[in-house]
């Protein structure tokens, strides 16, 4: 190139040079600017290669870099297809020089428009200001197909490391695809990445996912600075939360809600310290998947529910209590309620079934204690006429809201009073179970409380077992 005759020197007028660029963030660069160039022209793929001199090389296949790529403060192209392309600024490549320059890495730039390379020299009328310069050759290969970069004496890991800002040249998996980016799998080891159009801007230690904007809000459009380092959360947080929420992805959903776990022990991600989010994912996953969200108060008073719901084969999920009342009458994905507890009590409950005990297969003592009953109704005036049958079952239909299954139930519509068999183990049970629904039975009044209406029935079971001791003793004697 030293033998071609010059065509002018190019004053690049670096004001600033960028003290943290290191040469890998030079390449990164002029790899940009190939990318983007491929994407506005619609050309073969970008190569970066390293030939038999060991030089390594970017080559794009679009228009060919000009010696004006030097001058303009913002393209203009790439500001109407900002929708396509990485830079923005267009004096990325100017930064790029400069800091090879620094760097002692002399680089060579190809194209059908002329071959470039640096030099320091006198600025134009003032012999005693060197500045950095651009010399513009006549080009080697006038049918030259796009521009070349050659990086002589560039290491391999220079390179790895400039490719290492691009999704491009990543083996990030992509878990979903939304209008406003990609959520991508982290990487096993290290933090999560954001990109921004595929460009590594920042990196998060406590992400569950990495991502990649492709649609800016103002606010990151201004906090993507010349450096396109030390982007702040604050400027892509919005893009985030706005891509988790649209998110459809099952899997996206089910490590948020896994994250939801881990919160009381503080080892939880951040996102699902977003409510929307966290709400979001319940959402998707309860249309996914058998879940049962639940609160830590909710595994101490309703473990009899829950219990039956992991029999069930119900996975359950413990959220604190602000994404429990996120989750209050909404409805999943599919149009389905979000199973919380009271819905999970209320399916339970409109799906049961009795398991009802013939009087011929109690064992002795309970068909004993059962034929009590007439005797215990006549304590309270006898059995109220709306009352056809006392039932036995083995098992009760739970309560909506409860913390434990009832042992007793009044069924208007079927004129049954059903108690469990748990309550035929003694008198004092089996009466104040029967004599507590007689009255549910004649006057239609609900349980006021659980605890209250279990202590109403304990207390009128020890009064009618001492009553009916005392009148079957009168009636004996």
């Amino acid at each position: 190139m030293g033998d071609a005759p010059q065509t002018g020197k190019f004053d690049l007028n670096i004001e600033r040079i960028l003290e943290g660029w290191g040469i890998c963030h030079a390449i990164r660069e002029a790899i940009a600017n190939a990318l983007d160039e491929q994407s506005l022209t619609g050309t073969k793929d970008v190569e970066i290669t390293k030939d038999e001199d060991g030089v390594w090389h970017v080559r794009d296949y679009g228009r060919g870099l000009r010696n004006e790529h030097l001058t303009q403060n913002e393209d203009q192209e790439k500001q109407r297809n900002s929708n396509k392309v990485i830079g923005k600024f267009g004096v990325g490549l100017k930064d790029a020089l400069a800091t090879l320059h620094r760097h002692r890495v002399k680089v060579a730039i190809t194209s059908k428009h002329g071959d470039i390379t640096l030099e320091e020299t006198a600025k134009h009328g003032f012999n005693n200001v060197i500045t950095l310069h651009a010399v513009i050759c006549p080009p080697k290969d006038p049918l030259f197909v796009g521009t070349d970069f050659a990086f002589p004496k560039v290491s391999d890991q220079e390179i790895r490391a400039a490719k290492n800002f691009f999704l491009r040249f990543s083996d990030e998996e992509v878990l979903d695809q939304t209008k406003y980016g990609q959520i991508l799998r982290r990487p096993n080891s290290g933090d999560a990445r954001i990109y921004v159009k595929g460009l590594l801007v920042a990196k998060e230690e406590k992400f569950a996912f990495s991502y990649n904007i492709t649609s800016l809000t103002a606010a990151m459009n201004k906090a993507l600075n010349r450096e396109r380092t030390h982007v702040g959360r604050t400027a892509y947080a919005d893009r985030v939360k706005e891509m988790l929420l649209i998110s459809q992805s099952e899997f996206v959903a089910e490590t948020l809600a896994n994250d939801l776990v881990l919160m009381e022990r503080g080892t939880n991600h951040d996102e699902v310290k977003w409510t929307e989010v966290a709400a979001n994912a319940c959402r998707i996953l309860n249309a996914s998947r058998k879940v049962l969200f639940v609160t830590s108060t909710d595994l101490t008073n309703a473990r009899d529910s829950i219990d039956h719901a992991i029999k069930d084969n119900y996975k359950v999920i413990t959220v604190p209590d602000n994404i429990r009342g996120r989750l209050q009458g909404v409805k999943d994905i599919q149009g389905n309620p979000v199973r919380i507890l009271q819905v999970y009590q209320r399916e339970w409950a409109e799906s049961f079934e009795f398991t009802f005990v013939p009087e011929n297969k109690l064992t002795a003592s309970e068909r004993k204690i059962y034929a009590l009953r007439k005797q215990i109704a006549s304590l309270d005036g006898g059995l109220p006429r709306s009352v056809r049958d006392i039932r036995i079952s083995e098992t009760m239909r739970p309560e909506v809201g409860a913390v434990s299954c009832p042992v007793g139930l009044w069924e208007p519509d079927k004129k049954w009073i059903i108690i469990k068999r748990s309550q035929l183990r003694s008198i004092d049970a089996f009466a104040g179970t029967l004599l507590h629904e007689i009255t549910h039975a004649r006057t239609g009044y609900v349980d006021v409380s659980r605890d209250f209406e279990e202590g109403l029935t304990c207390s009128l079971g020890r009064v009618s077992a001492v009553a009916l001791k005392t009148k079957n003793k009168s009636t004996t004697s």
